[in-house]
């Protein structure tokens, strides 16, 4: 293994959402969903500390309130990417950023120390991100859930909302090979910081633009992203039954415990 990095997270936090109108401040647990996410992030054991980027007062407000560390960004920032990098760009003494998404409440502090140590160990890398078995053929062929291929070192080849790679013959025992033939991409990144800013900066690339996914930006400018495998789906919230299936499994656990 490489050696150990000063590494923090970013919780980029937008208080408008399309499907689900102000999804990270709903408390229906007793907690919001940002509270749940950034107790999930201070799990992880590497890094040095968890931020929320903030883009409204509402926001930032709610984390002091929970005793979070926040900082407000730029509401305009065009992504959740940007609002990282602005804040990142704040912490000089960081070699490595990890970016969790605010909606991820059940993200396991194990996936975040792992995106860490893929950059550890990869000194060639500017970025780590993480993937998960496809078991299921709907899901293979779902263009929500986004695919991504590997090469030998674990490197990503490419990400896609079809089916990747595309079986000339279909075998249902595809599905159920090891190690997996099919990998769903999980939307956690771990970045070199220096990469990071220089990463706000690129303009997208037209793949990016085809695909909508903002990682391709990085594959078609040559820069290796390194891939994890692991055996938990980070299960964003999205809609309305995203977050009812999220408070049910948040009170079963509750019951077990």
């Amino acid at each position: 293994m490489g050696r150990s990095s000063s590494s923090f997270i970013v919780i980029p936090a937008r208080l408008q959402s399309t499907r689900l109108p102000r999804k990270l401040l709903l408390r229906e647990t007793g907690k919001t969903v940002l509270q749940h996410t950034y107790e999930s992030a201070c799990r992880a054991r590497r890094p040095r500390g968890v931020w929320v980027a903030a883009d409204d007062e509402a926001i930032a407000e709610e984390v002091r309130r929970f005793g979070g560390q926040v900082q407000l960004t730029d509401p305009q920032a065009a992504s959740g990417t940007d609002r990282v990098a602005e804040l990142a760009g704040r912490l000089p003494e960081a070699d490595i950023v990890v970016n969790v998404q605010g909606d991820e409440p059940d993200i396991s502090g194990e996936a975040i120390d792992l995106a860490i140590e893929l950059l550890e160990r990869d000194p060639a890398a500017s970025m780590s991100t993480l993937a998960t078995p496809i078991r299921s053929r709907e899901q293979l062929e779902d263009p929500a859930c986004v695919k991504v291929v590997c090469d030998g070192q674990g490197r990503a080849l490419y990400f896609s909302r079809s089916p990747i790679p595309h079986a000339r013959e279909w075998d249902e025992q595809l599905l159920h090979a090891e190690p997996p033939v099919f990998l769903q991409h999980i939307g956690l990144y771990a970045y070199r910081r220096d990469f990071l800013l220089q990463l706000a900066q690129m303009p997208p690339h037209r793949l990016e633009q085809v695909e909508r996914l903002e990682q391709l930006r990085v594959l078609a400018a040559g820069i290796p992203i390194q891939v994890g495998t692991i055996l938990e789906r980070a299960i964003g919230i999205d809609t309305p039954a995203d977050y009812r299936a999220f408070v049910d499994r948040h009170r079963r656990r509750t019951m077990a415990a």
